[in-house]
């Protein structure tokens, strides 16, 4: 491992004057000629910072806790820690990642993070809803994920349903759709009511009467499979915009039993663009994607802005599928969903 002492011998200045240029510290202590010259030298060296003695100087540790309910079991939201891991690296920190699926091995995960010296706290939920940030991280920077809190103190991210409803809907009538069915979800989360308030405005804002008949919400197997079958009798939709991916299979089936054939009979939109239907129905399911990956970079730059406390309009953000907000937004902030055309949408 090279040292600041090897460094400083090979540039032939002082090891103080090596530790100003590497900790960044050398404006107007060091001339720029030399800083240059210590800087190429650490790096032909393979220089690498010893993060313990850092945070002994700086008292951070340069470490994020990730709390997760159920996130890293989850497929697609698995991809909120690969943005997250993604920005800390690229900012110099690390994640420390905890599961914490109830209220008392939450507060023993918390305490654990405490005691290796996180600088601050991502609080990530499996799926949108409210929620209430734990009393023992409020001494500490939060930002929570795929959720929102109902006070406003802390920085959020999370979907915006509303217009994943809105779009998915828009898009439908767009392909010549005049009679759009909605398959929701039975249980009343909040994005199934964000999702079907947009579905209606798309309607109306199209001159489209809403038509109760045309909407069914289900659970799952047989039962929400009979629904949809009863719903598609008696009502005759020509889309579909379906709650989730999972959901869009009943339509699947249900245009197989009638000889008829999704993205020629009749128009599918989903939400998840979950791997299992994305890599296996025929045809490909034009679906609006949860910006799991984008919600954990965000999140990520916007905790260490507060951590460093920095100007978040500074901060560089990468291209991503859904574009990312700004990180200059207080509270909760929404970050729209992008819809990837595929093949199950009829094209007139």
């Amino acid at each position: 491992m090279t040292t600041m002492k090897e460094i400083a011998v090979k540039t032939g200045v002082s090891v103080s004057t090596v530790s100003l240029v590497l900790n960044g510290r050398d404006k107007g202590r060091v001339k720029a000629d030399i800083a240059q010259k210590v800087k190429a030298q650490a790096k032909a060296m393979g220089y690498r910072p010893n993060p313990l003695a850092r945070s002994l100087r700086t008292s951070h540790t340069r470490i994020i806790g990730f709390i997760s309910e159920e996130v890293a079991t989850t497929p697609y939201a698995g991809n909120i820690i690969v943005g997250a891991q993604e920005a800390a690296a690229n900012l110099g920190y690390m994640l420390i990642i905890v599961s914490a699926d109830g209220s008392y091995e939450e507060g023993k995960q918390i305490a654990a993070l405490k005691r290796y010296g996180v600088d601050g706290f991502l609080y990530a939920k499996m799926y949108n809803r409210v929620t209430n940030v734990p009393a023992t991280l409020s001494s500490h920077p939060v930002v929570i994920v795929n959720a929102s809190e109902p006070t406003g103190r802390y920085s959020s991210i999370s979907p915006n349903e509303f217009t994943i409803g809105y779009d998915a809907t828009q898009y439908l009538l767009a392909a010549g759709c005049q009679r759009i069915a909605y398959i929701g979800d039975s249980e009343p989360i909040l994005a199934q009511g964000k999702r079907f308030n947009g579905y209606q405005a798309a309607l109306k804002d199209a001159g489209q009467a809403f038509r109760p008949e045309l909407v069914t919400q289900v659970s799952r197997n047989q039962e929400a499979m009979d629904s949809v079958e009863h719903m598609i009798q008696g009502a005759h939709p020509d889309g579909f915009f379906c709650f989730n991916d999972s959901r869009s299979w009943y339509v699947y089936e249900a245009a197989a039993r009638r000889g008829l054939h999704i993205g020629q009979d009749w128009s599918l939109v989903g939400v998840d663009n979950h791997r299992v239907f994305a890599e296996t129905v025929a045809p490909r399911l034009t679906t609006i994607e949860l910006p799991h990956y984008e919600m954990g970079y965000w999140a990520t730059c916007k905790l260490i802005s507060h951590i460093e406390h920095i100007d978040p309009s500074t901060m560089t953000l990468p291209a991503t599928t859904a574009p990312l907000p700004p990180l200059q937004a207080d509270g909760t902030t929404l970050i729209h969903c992008q819809l990837l055309e595929k093949e199950s949408v009829v094209n007139h």
